[in-house]
C-alpha cells in the first residue's frame, strides 16, 4: 500500500497526546465520599466489567482518529479487476501436415469445429481474431465481436506450405496492437518497456499446431516479444502420436502458392512431431500454459477449460473510502456505547 499525501501521518501525534488528557483527567476528579451501612449493597449496585466500559468509548474514539488520519493519507492499492473486454486471438496452424487424417475426418476440419464452438462460448463482449499461419502468418480476420465474420473466416481456413509458430504469435500481437494501444506492435520501432512480472494486458493468444517450427522467426523469441507485453500464449499440441496417415488435402500438388490454400511442390518433406518442448517453454515464457490434445473431443475440451473468463486487469485504486468508513464506524459505536451505558440524567 502507498499513500499519495503521506504528510498527514504526522497527527498521529495527536493520539498519544489525547491518551495523556484523557489520564489526566481522571486522576484529577475529587473524590468524595458517602456513608453506607453495609459494603454488601455497594458490590451489589456496581455493575459488572463497569472498568472496560468505562474506558471503551474512548478506545473507540482514538481507534476512529487512527483510521480517519489513514483516508487523510490518501493511501492506495494495486488491485486485479475484472477486464470490463477481452481480446483473444486463434492463431491455428494451417501448415499441409493439418489435413492429416489420424483425426478424422482432417486435423484442420477438427481444429475448425473445437474453434467454432470455442467461439459461440465467448461473452458478446468478447474480441476476437483469427490469425493463420503456414510458411508465413497472416491476419485472417482481425478482433471483432461479430460472430458471423468469426464463423466465415474459421470456415474458409486452408493450407500452406511450412509452419511458422514463431510469425503466428508476431502477428497476433500485431493485431492485438491494432485495437489495443498499450500493447506495441512488434512490427513498430517504438521501445517496449515490459511489464512487472506477473502483469498483464486483457488479451491472450491460443496457438493451435501439430508441427515444429519451420521457418521465420524462432518462437521462443516471438514468446518474449509477447512477455514483454504482457500478452500471454496458451499453447495447444494437436495430433496423434507416430501418425502415418498421408495428408489429403483435397488438391493438385502442382507449383505453390502465395496465399492458404494455394497448392504445393510435390513430395511430402514435413515433420509430423509436436514440439512439446518449445510449445511449453513458449507458455511458460509468457504465463500461458500449454494444452496436448489427440483427438477432436480433448480439443474440444481444451478450449473449453481456456482462463478466459478470468482476464484481469491491474489497477492503482485509492482505497482511503475503506479507512475513512471504517473510521466513521467507531465514532458511531463510541456515541452508541457512552450513551447506553452512561446516559444523561
Amino acid at each position: 500500500m502507498e499513500m499519495l499525501w503521506p504528510g498527514f501521518l504526522y497527527l498521529w501525534i495527536l493520539i498519544p497526546v489525547l491518551i495523556l488528557i484523557y489520564i489526566l483527567i481522571l486522576r484529577r476528579r475529587k473524590p468524595y465520599a458517602v456513608r453506607y451501612s453495609s459494603l454488601s449493597l455497594i458490590r451489589d449496585a456496581l455493575p459488572k466489567q463497569s472498568q472496560w466500559r468505562r474506558h471503551l468509548p474512548f478506545a473507540l474514539f482514538l481507534l476512529a482518529l487512527s483510521s480517519l488520519t489513514l483516508a487523510l493519507t490518501r493511501p492506495t492499492s494495486t488491485i486485479k479487476v475484472p477486464a470490463s473486454n477481452s481480446t483473444i486471438i486463434l492463431a491455428i496452424d494451417v501448415s499441409r501436415s493439418m489435413c492429416s487424417t489420424d483425426i478424422l475426418p482432417s486435423r484442420l476440419e477438427a481444429a475448425k469445429s473445437a474453434a467454432l464452438t470455442f467461439v459461440e462460448s465467448q461473452a458478446a463482449d468478447a474480441q476476437i481474431g483469427v490469425v493463420a499461419f503456414a510458411g508465413f502468418a497472416a491476419v485472417i480476420q482481425p478482433p471483432t465481436t461479430d460472430r458471423a465474420l468469426l464463423e466465415t473466416a474459421i470456415k474458409n481456413l486452408s493450407v500452406a506450405r511450412r509452419t511458422a509458430i514463431g510469425e503466428g504469435i508476431v502477428a497476433s500481437l500485431d493485431a492485438i496492437a491494432e485495437i489495443d494501444d498499450s500493447v506495441v506492435s512488434p512490427y513498430s520501432e517504438i521501445e517496449v518497456i515490459p511489464l512487472p512480472e506477473g502483469e498483464y494486458v486483457p488479451a491472450i493468444v491460443v496457438l493451435l499446431t501439430d508441427g515444429v517450427n519451420t521457418t521465420g522467426i524462432p518462437p521462443l523469441l516471438a514468446g518474449q516479444l509477447s512477455a514483454d507485453r504482457g500478452v500471454r500464449v496458451y499453447t495447444i499440441g494437436f495430433g496423434t502420436d507416430h501418425n502415418n496417415t498421408i495428408p489429403n488435402c483435397g488438391f493438385q500438388s502442382q507449383g505453390s502458392s502465395d496465399q492458404f490454400g494455394g497448392s504445393f511442390g510435390g513430395g511430402g518433406g514435413f515433420r509430423r512431431e509436436i514440439d512439446e518442448e518449445t510449445l511449453k517453454q513458449v507458455a511458460d515464457l509468457t504465463g500461458g500454459s500449454y494444452h496436448l490434445a489427440a483427438s477432436a473431443n480433448e480439443l474440444e475440451q481444451v478450449f473449453k477449460n481456456l482462463p478466459t473468463q478470468l482476464m484481469t486487469i491491474t489497477e492503482t485504486t485509492e482505497i482511503s473510502v475503506i479507512f475513512a468508513a471504517i473510521g466513521a464506524l467507531f465514532v458511531s459505536l463510541a456515541i452508541a456505547f457512552s450513551i447506553l451505558w452512561h446516559p444523561f440524567p
